[in-house]
């Protein structure tokens, strides 16, 4: 894994999120399209369905994507054989070592056939090689290998790591990318997106014609037809899967459906969810390798069906995280995510939904280690509900949020003073008198302390814990009528029966 996103553990969050925050062209890449693509989604659902659809439309793929995990042993089988009966090779991965050694194989295998002396890969956008450090043991091998999504090819040439599950290169704009290609690739210097983006398509065709072995990873797998589906926005992956004659799939087994019975709602909203269009420009199905009298494709297809750390959370409470498609709409959501970006996670899969996998992914055989490596994941998210809101599979990720951070404090991986302070918060909550004292104790010291304006009172510079909150925004600590009275008043003009009209 890139040393970008690959941490020391246990991880500590802090001093990159702090790195972030403190990164002015960090803040407004990432702000302004996360916050661009979070519009774009709900512009696009608000015009193409109502809410009641829309919710139907999730309950919908959040019960099928269910219903696939819950018999997933089953689908498993029956993917296997439907694929290998239209020609495809399946193989089975434990971990990330056994995926990337299945690999190496392969290209020893290919080698050895056509006598090839120096193999080339080009490789489709896939965030399960990423999760798996695919890239980094080709090249330790000797394997060339490409990146051919234009954001991935960015990162790449410029030793970076993704930040984002669909726009990778969100923390970077164009002026970032000019400046790459005039380094590495020797071309004219120009921002124009159009301009840029012909000169990757002109550097990278010549690498398809010469390439050994393509590898991508897929977005579905449909169990009834053995078929992969992949659902991209380039055209890349037609490329890598079109050109060489050896290509490479590596899935994770929560990917499988039914058949293509069940596709039609997560087309509906993969693309929507993530970057608010319609459809993906390339729906794909890849249903074998080349047959007979068939001018391209690869001549073999190997589908790497890979575990690492699934099958222990299918087996655990927390079943419904493998129901991502990740589209990515959690992030664009996240107050938190938009401002420290995804490198601050120290995980291939950033924003909420990856503060809640990367340390179920990261368990190993014991199922202790995940959330001892990863304690600051839990409490990356204010817990407003927004990733929950854009989830289109329904994923309750605040739930499993709160469930990490009990277990934080169950297993004393939680600072001595946050546990403390949860137990005198406790103890003056069960008892009423005391505990309105406190509040009225606190109330006044706080505007003595404070600012105010008759009205409400903030505290600019907080002192002790509080410190970090105001180094970027006041503390707001009393308004002028406490919401205790607030809601005596509110629930009896409610109550009161109606005034008699004026005759």
């Amino acid at each position: 894994m890139n040393e970008l996103i690959a941490p020391t553990l246990p991880y500590d969050m802090m001093p990159r999120a702090r790195a972030a925050i403190a990164d002015v062209h960090l803040q407004q890449f990432v702000g302004r399209a996360t916050h661009l693509k979070d519009e774009q989604r709900k512009s696009v659902f608000g015009a193409d369905f109502g809410h009641d659809d829309y919710e139907l439309l999730r309950s919908v793929a959040a019960t099928t994507k269910q219903q696939a995990l819950d018999q997933l042993d089953v689908l498993l089988e029956q993917f296997i054989e439907r694929a290998q009966a239209h020609g495809s090779i399946v193989h089975a991965a434990v971990d990330a070592a056994q995926a990337c050694a299945i690999a190496l194989s392969i290209a020893a295998q290919h080698e050895a056939k056509y006598a090839v002396k120096a193999t080339r890969c080009v490789k489709s956008k896939s965030m399960l090689t990423e999760e798996i450090g695919l890239v980094d043991a080709l090249t330790r091998a000797g394997i060339e290998t490409v990146e051919t999504d234009l954001g991935e090819f960015i990162l790449q040439i410029d030793n970076d790591a993704p930040s984002h599950i669909v726009t990778p290169m969100i923390h970077k704009d164009r002026a970032a990318a000019a400046r790459s290609f005039v380094r590495v690739l020797g071309s004219r210097y120009t921002e124009d997106p159009e301009e840029l983006t012909a000169i990757a398509r002109a550097h990278m065709r010549g690498l398809y014609r010469h390439a050994h072995i393509g590898v991508s990873g897929a977005n579905f797998l449909l169990a009834e037809e053995g078929t992969a589906v992949i659902c991209t926005n380039e055209g890349n992956f037609d490329l890598s899967v079109g050109g060489p004659p050896v290509h490479i799939m590596f899935v994770g087994i929560e990917k499988l459906l039914r058949g293509a019975r069940d596709l039609a709602p997560f087309l509906k909203l993969l693309a929507r969810s993530g970057t608010g269009q319609p459809l993906t420009v390339y729906t794909s199905f890849v249903n074998g390798p080349r047959r007979a009298g068939e001018s391209n494709g690869p001549k073999e297809l190997h589908i790497v069906l890979v575990d690492a750390g699934r099958t222990g959370i299918l087996g655990s409470s927390k079943r419904e995280l493998l129901r991502c498609i990740r589209c990515g709409a959690c992030l664009n959501a996240c107050p938190v995510y938009r401002k420290v970006g995804g490198h601050s996670y120290g995980s291939v899969y950033s924003g909420p939904i990856g503060a809640v996998l990367t340390p179920e992914l990261n368990r190993g055989a014991a199922r202790a280690e995940g959330l001892a490596n990863y304690p600051d994941l839990p409490r990356a998210s204010s817990l407003c509900g927004a990733c929950l809101e854009a989830c289109p599979v329904k994923i309750d990720i605040p739930k499993f949020l709160l469930h990490a951070r009990a277990e934080l404090r169950t297993r004393t991986l939680s600072p001595a003073s946050e546990s403390r302070a949860l137990r005198l918060w406790r103890w003056l909550a069960q008892r009423p008198m005391l505990f309105r004292l406190a509040i009225r104790a606190s109330r006044l010291h706080a505007r003595m302390l404070g600012q105010n304006d008759g009205r409400h009172a903030w505290i600019s510079n907080a002192p002790g814990p509080a410190a970090g909150w105001t180094q970027s925004r006041d503390l707001g600590i009393a308004s002028a009528q406490p919401f205790r009275a607030w809601f005596v008043q509110h629930a009896a003009e409610r109550d009161a029966p109606p005034k008699e009209a004026a005759r």
